[in-house]
């Protein structure tokens, strides 16, 4: 994240202001500190995010922030030089460990985006798990590119030969080959805007420019696409085709013809994120892979959503010279997916209550969706929602166009209510204030309590 001259000077205030008090004192208010320094939320927000990631100050959602606690010296020495030779954060990196934190007992998770303990398939893990255990070589070393039934299950699910399928560790390492194995540091990545966070991050992590595209209630916009095509110059674009993360949009019939044109016509690969696959709740279209014989696009598809956080387990479909590329950038980051996880994903597919499992997912997910969705249009009006998604986990909330979204979230987080703010998700500037919220999360009984702490929280931020 790049900072400016007045979030530097109000950082390096606020360091000093730090180093007199005690660790654990607390720091005033954002309101406060805008009114002492004289800037807006912002730049004070900036800056208290900097100190943060420098380890000087400590924030707490609901309590506030504070002056950090030092570390006991290490028996090696000082490590205060690594400040200089780590250099600036990741933009993104701390919005991403947010969302990967255990939340607080007693608070209402919108921000995370797993299903929540009583929606996974956790008794049908543990039977599917004790099973592997009897498998024989299940400690053993497995091929790079994935256990061969594993590969065929994956094959046959998302309708191609076996051996263009790669078994990968869930999908955040997937990206993270992809994008490695796809395009040299330096070289530009087409994204839509809003897009998924940990892609934005993977994508930066591998060296790459993102270049936002504009999208809309229909997915990315094809004319934006070929403008951006053009001034790029870029081969790679990530999409989301289907119940997009954070918008819940999916591209119609004629944009996903008119996208695939301009990759046939532009050479440009496609990374197709489809990690909403088996949360459609109605005939989910097929993949942009199903029909493109030429290996435009790159597959990415995932078990870990729809089973549990702990099935770190999706797979790849790549097709032509790239699979040796991606094959690569895959063992690089840890060789092989440990067999324990492969054969108790293969036990769990395979059985017949996993297609029981789906069914009674897709009930809860539609009646959670419906609950929340129509809470918050009766506090906030039907405005604040301009698509309701045929699937995925997420609502994209629009917020008055001078709501500051970070400033609700710490306000709803007060009230036990965690969300995350749009921002995050835009590859450049937000062009409104949005939040994402995982309705996922949230019972239908409790839909009402959580709309009226989070409209609560926009009247008090």
């Amino acid at each position: 994240m790049k900072t400016d001259n007045s979030t530097a000077r109000i950082a390096q205030a606020l360091r000093h202001r730090a180093t007199a008090l005690p660790p654990g004192a607390a720091l005033p208010s954002v309101r406060a500190l805008m009114r002492d320094m004289g800037v807006g939320p912002a730049t004070v927000q900036q800056a208290l995010r900097q100190l943060a990631r420098e380890g000087v100050l400590e924030s707490f959602p609901g309590r506030g922030t504070f002056v950090a606690a030092l570390p006991a010296p290490a028996a090696g020495g000082d490590t205060l030089w690594q400040t200089l030779a780590l250099g600036p954060a990741r933009a993104g990196a701390a919005d991403l460990l947010t969302l990967s934190e255990l939340p607080p007992a007693g608070t209402f998770a919108l921000h995370v985006g797993y299903l929540p303990p009583e929606l996974r398939a956790t008794s049908l893990l543990d039977v599917a798990a004790a099973r592997a255990l009897r498998q024989p070589g299940v400690w053993d070393r497995m091929p790079g590119t994935g256990l061969p039934a594993l590969r065929r299950w994956f094959a046959a699910s998302i309708g191609c030969p076996e051996h263009e399928v790669i078994v990968c560790p869930g999908t955040q390492p997937a990206l993270a080959a992809a994008f490695q194995g796809l395009a040299a540091p330096g070289s530009p990545v087409l994204m839509e805007s809003p897009t998924y966070l940990g892609a934005l991050l993977a994508a930066r992590a591998a060296g790459l420019v993102v270049v936002p595209v504009p999208t809309d209630g229909e997915g990315v916009r094809p004319e934006a696409l070929a403008a951006a095509l053009h001034a790029s110059g870029a081969r790679l674009l990530y999409l989301q085709p289907t119940h997009a993360n954070p918008t819940g949009a999916s591209l119609t019939p004629a944009r996903r013809a008119a996208v695939m044109e301009l990759a046939r016509r532009h050479g440009l690969f496609i990374l197709e994120d489809d990690w909403a696959r088996d949360f459609g709740f109605a005939a989910t279209p097929p993949p942009l892979a199903a029909d493109d014989p030429q290996g435009h696009v790159i597959l990415l598809r995932s078990l870990t959503k729809c089973a549990a956080p702990g099935l770190r387990v999706g797979a790849l479909r790549v097709r032509g010279a790239a699979f040796e590329r991606l094959r690569a950038a895959r063992v690089a980051v840890d060789f092989f997916v440990p067999a324990l996880l492969q054969e108790t994903a293969l036990n769990l597919l395979t059985a017949p209550s996993w297609p029981r499992h789906l069914r009674r997912l897709h009930a809860a997910l539609r009646a959670r969706r419906d609950a929340l969705a129509a809470a918050l249009c009766d506090v906030l009006g039907s405005t604040c929602l301009d698509t309701l998604p045929a699937g995925g986990l997420h609502l994209w909330l629009r917020l008055p166009g001078e709501a500051d979204d970070e400033a609700v979230a710490r306000a709803a987080a007060r009230r036990q209510v965690l969300v995350s703010p749009g921002r995050a998700w835009f590859p450049a500037e937000a062009s409104e204030p949005r939040l994402r919220l995982s309705f996922a999360a949230v019972d239908p009984a409790d839909a009402p309590t959580v709309a009226t702490r989070i409209a609560e929280a926009l009247r008090e931020a």
